[in-house]
């Protein structure tokens, strides 16, 4: 039977990343772009009404974030992920990258050290760096299972030694994890919250996939549903992911230490970035009542894509391996065994499959080798790509 999600939207002049900057990315416009994290499926169809019916009031002047909008947050996170939030907690602001760099602002000085764990999402490099901070890594490790297939896991010892350096101060967190697709075990999330008690450290836990998981996956933990009072954590959190609503730009912080709270609140301020979009705001509270039955809808597509492309890969592409993620709807695909230079993958990729994807490299230098495959799209384009790349790796010899 046929999905709606089967449905092709075509996006070209639309303005959108993903389509429109084809030619300054890849050099070339008719590459299937399977990059930009964002999916080329319609929105749940009440948020579009709800916007329409927004749009038909003709002034679009200064607005507040209703109390409804906090109530659609937190019953959300009640029913979903077992999380009560009170909404003083909460602080709505422009997007969860904005979030890494007010940050680094706030907990740590000129010069003063952030943790991360690369392969992850650039943002999190480019955040510390701009801001003057220092990048401190705890590399992810990877441990290779009986098919080839890599498998991520915290390196807790090594997070335990980064977190000791007396420059330390903001552990930035990707859960579920960005690229890896990785859903962190309780113990894990556990043994983090410890070690940033130890060592005073904050950490920022970005959760903006965590609606994004499978049946078949582990219950994703929420880090604060963990932790004690007093924990200095800062969550953030998104629609944008969940009902595909990235261009909307706005998020929440859910924040119960109060220190913390008043401290990213100001670098907002700072900024003066607080203003409230009619528009947003009415998509992010819509998603969070209405979206329920689209997402389920999704995740169970999604889930049929991610296994569709593991098989195809397992079966017709050799030379590349990949894990199937346990949340997120992007693919981790170990290219090592094509034996290029990463410079030699994107043009491979480009050139010869026709096919744009993230260079795994940007995720840092662990990701050397891999590539980041958008999952988001009908399974009539994963099709194609994978018919694509397997022709270039069969003419490739």
């Amino acid at each position: 039977m046929s999905s709606p999600f089967d449905q092709s939207i075509n996006r070209d002049q639309t303005c959108a990343v993903k389509f429109d900057a084809r030619k300054a990315v890849f050099g070339r416009e008719d590459v299937i772009p399977v990059w930009v994290a964002d999916m080329d499926f319609a929105a749940p169809e009440a948020v579009t009404r709800a916007l329409v019916e927004r749009a038909q009031h003709p002034v679009y002047g200064y607005t507040l974030y209703p109390d409804s909008l906090y109530q659609a947050l937190m019953d959300w996170f009640e029913s979903r992920h077992h999380w009560a939030i009170k909404q003083e907690w909460v602080l709505m602001v422009p997007g969860v990258v904005p979030s890494l760099h007010a940050a680094c602002l706030a907990f740590a000085g000129e010069g003063e050290g952030v943790i991360i764990q690369p392969p992850v999402y650039p943002p999190f490099f480019s955040a510390i760096r701009q801001t003057g901070r220092t990048v401190i890594e705890n590399p992810l490790l990877q441990e290779t299972s009986g098919d080839g297939a890599g498998h991520y896991r915290m390196d807790l010892a090594h997070l335990e030694e980064c977190a000791a350096r007396p420059e330390a101060k903001v552990l930035m967190l990707c859960s579920p994890h960005n690229p890896v697709g990785r859903i962190w075990p309780r113990e894990d999330l556990e043994a983090v919250l410890d070690i940033a008690r130890r060592h005073d450290l904050v950490v920022l836990s970005d959760e903006i996939h965590c609606d994004l998981t499978f049946a078949d996956s582990p219950r994703h933990h929420v880090l604060a549903t963990l932790a004690r009072p007093g924990d200095k954590l800062v969550t953030a959190v998104a629609p944008s992911k969940s009902f595909n609503l990235p261009g909307l730009g706005l998020s929440a912080l859910v924040i119960e230490h109060e220190a913390c709270r008043k401290a990213m609140l100001a670098e907002f301020q700072r900024l003066h970035v607080l203003h409230c979009n009619p528009f947003s705001a009415v998509g992010f509270e819509t998603g969070y009542r209405e979206g329920g039955p689209w997402l389920d809808d999704l995740r169970d597509y999604l889930q049929a894509n991610r296994d569709y492309v593991a098989q195809r890969v397992r079966e017709t592409l050799p030379g590349i391996r990949c894990t199937a993620p346990e949340a997120t709807y992007l693919m981790w695909l170990d290219c090592r065994g094509l034996a290029m230079s990463d410079t030699e993958l994107k043009r491979f990729f480009v050139r010869d499959a026709g096919v744009g994807l993230n260079p795994g490299i940007t995720f840092g230098e662990q990701g050397s080798g891999f590539m980041r495959l958008n999952l988001g799209c009908p399974r009539s384009v994963l099709v194609e790509v994978l018919d694509r790349i397997g022709a270039a790796l069969t003419a490739r010899g």
